[in-house]
Parts: C-alpha cells; sequence; structure tokens
C-alpha cells in the first residue's frame, strides 16, 4: 500500500490545474491531518475556490501523534506541522510539501519528498498529460510561485526543452 502524507499547498494547488485526482492514480490513499483540513476550510471561508475533502474518498483524515514543541519556533504554518510530524512518525511515504523551509527539514530527515512540480514530472511520466509546460503555466495563473530557473529545471526533467 503506497501512502502519501499532504501539506495544504499541494492539495490547492492541483485542485485548481484540474490534477487533484492524480494523486489517487499515484498513491492508494493520501492523510491529511486536521492541521491542513482547517486551513483550506479557512480558504473557503474567505471565498476561495478550494477543494472539499470529503468529496475524495481516497484521502484520509489523519492526525499526527506527536507535534514537537521545539517546532513551533519555526516559520511554518500548522498544516505544514502537522504534516511534517505525520511523515517523522511514517518515514516510508511520501510527503507532499511546497514549502522550502519544509521539504529541507523533509529532506535533512531523510524523509521522501515530492511537491507539487514532481507531480507534474509523475503525471507526464504515466501518461496522463501530454506536457508539463501548460500546467506549470498553469500553476503560475493559480498564484504558485515558480522561478524562471525552477521552470526551466522542471521543463528540461520532463524532456520539454534541451
Amino acid at each position: 500500500m503506497k501512502i502519501a502524507i499532504s501539506n495544504t499547498s499541494p492539495l490547492l494547488y492541483l485542485y485548481r490545474i484540474g490534477g487533484l485526482t492524480w494523486l489517487a492514480r499515484f498513491f492508494t490513499e493520501v492523510w491529511v491531518p486536521d492541521a491542513v483540513i482547517a486551513e483550506i476550510d479557512a480558504g473557503r471561508q474567505r471565498g476561495y475556490d478550494v477543494p472539499v475533502i470529503e468529496r475524495y474518498a481516497w484521502i484520509e483524515r489523519t492526525n499526527p501523534r506527536y507535534v514537537p514543541e521545539e517546532w513551533l519556533a519555526l516559520d511554518l504554518g500548522p498544516g505544514e506541522l502537522a504534516a511534517l510530524a505525520l511523515a517523522f512518525e511514517h518515514r516510508g511515504w511520501v510527503v507532499l510539501l511546497d514549502d522550502l523551509l519544509a521539504r529541507r527539514i523533509a529532506q535533512a530527515a531523510g524523509l521522501h519528498v515530492w511537491g507539487t512540480l514532481r507531480v507534474l514530472l509523475e503525471a507526464k511520466e504515466q501518461d496522463m498529460i501530454a506536457e508539463v509546460a501548460p500546467y506549470v503555466d498553469k500553476l503560475v495563473q493559480a498564484g504558485m510561485w515558480v522561478s524562471e530557473d525552477i521552470r526551466r529545471r522542471i521543463l528540461r526533467l520532463a524532456g520539454e526543452i534541451a
């Protein structure tokens, strides 16, 4: 059983580009802590277009047993802290994170990290999409910050530029 743990931003961005259901092709379940669901619900209350998590049978609400108190001093949101804590409890699973600090912490701890852009690469590799470039553009339009250097690197990895 292949399971992923997700923070808020990958769920939001994939939903906004029509790719949230791709996760169900990569993973049998995606675990989402209550703190992530609260962040999504807060966005809905502010009028943003966000996914209704309960509509996705493969997304499971799961919380970590413990969030280390010393992490509270880090510049991370509640969703990132809960997702990281859950990933530390299940080290063999993928953790979906976009925030640079959260990714660095997870990678330094030896966790297997995917970001939203990695999901695009996997979708292309599995012939779910023909090209990555239009989806990178959609992510930028949806509010994701992607530097020109990262854009070129992703498109190079996708085999879309030399």
